[in-house]
């Protein structure tokens, strides 16, 4: 597979690209939807070009369009150009120079604090508030906001990437962006058109569906033989691109086996209480 070939041509390509040709499932129903949502790659290189006008809003307008629980709607988006702002946030996130290079940066709140205002403002105490599944749902809100965008800036012709290391620092953040009390940004998202087709690269493989696609119930009895076909895709991906981590299984043991490998995040709980959140 060419790494700067263009987004494939038909459902048989794009599903090749996304899962290569060992473990093919089958193509069923197939739409330009479906096609933009296989040919996601994120993308760490961008021209400084601005988005067009009116994109964040409809980002946005596509992201208050995913589904919500209970319609609480507990997330805001911060969308930062500011190119100091930036900086500060690149620093942050461990030296990612793509967030100060793509022209918008948004960062995703799980935001609980106009829960609060509204408590504060009726007089009512929210015993819910302080529970863990109240904030679980707060992150799962902000996430399906989220990719909800993504999905529109691909459709857009637009790239992204996900930067999960705005949580390497949460109380660095909540005072860069000015986060009242009972927020917490759980994800930032660069925005913009790739630099040229090397930064776009090309679809990663993903595990065969038979790994995580079960039927009735769980079964795990031939995932050792199914990941070692994966791992032989993935070595070929990361030789492609000169990938430190050959294998996905090699990845798993660098991200899951040292403490250092968190960057910080161990101490979220500790940082979330600073941050106004009683979670129990």
């Amino acid at each position: 597979m060419d790494s700067l070939a263009p987004a494939a041509n038909t459902k048989t390509d794009a599903l090749a690209q996304r899962y290569g040709i060992d473990a093919l499932p089958a193509a069923g129903p197939w739409n330009e939807t479906i096609a933009v949502m296989l040919d996601h790659r994120s993308v760490r290189g961008y021209k400084p070009d601005p988005v067009p006008p009116g994109t964040l809003e409809t980002l946005i307008a596509a992201a208050q369009s995913a589904a919500t629980s209970s319609n609480m709607q507990w997330w805001s988006a911060i969308a930062v150009t500011d190119p100091a702002k930036k900086k500060v946030l690149a620093e942050i996130a461990g030296g990612q120079k793509h967030i100060e290079q793509c022209p918008l940066y948004i960062c995703w709140v799980a935001d609980m604090s106009r829960s609060q205002r509204i408590s504060e403002a009726e007089k009512t105490d929210f015993e819910t508030m302080p529970w863990l599944e109240t904030f679980m749902v707060a992150c799962i809100d902000a996430a399906l906001a989220a990719q909800n965008a993504v999905v529109a800036a691909q459709s857009l012709d637009l790239r992204t990437v996900y930067i999960g290391a705005m949580r390497n620092d949460p109380i660095r953040v909540a005072e860069l962006l000015g986060l009242p009390p009972q927020s917490f940004v759980v994800f930032g998202l660069c925005v913009g058109y790739a630099a040229d087709n090397k930064a776009e690269g090309e679809v990663k493989p993903r595990l065969p569906q038979s790994v995580v696609l079960h039927h009735e119930r769980y079964d795990a009895t031939k995932e050792a033989a199914l990941r070692a076909t994966y791992d032989a895709e993935m070595s070929k991906f990361s030789a492609r691109h000169d990938l430190q981590a050959a294998t996905w299984t090699q990845r798993v043991l660098n991200r899951l086996g040292p403490i250092k490998s968190m960057n910080g995040r161990e101490t979220i709980r500790a940082s979330l209480k600073k941050l106004g959140f009683e979670i129990r």
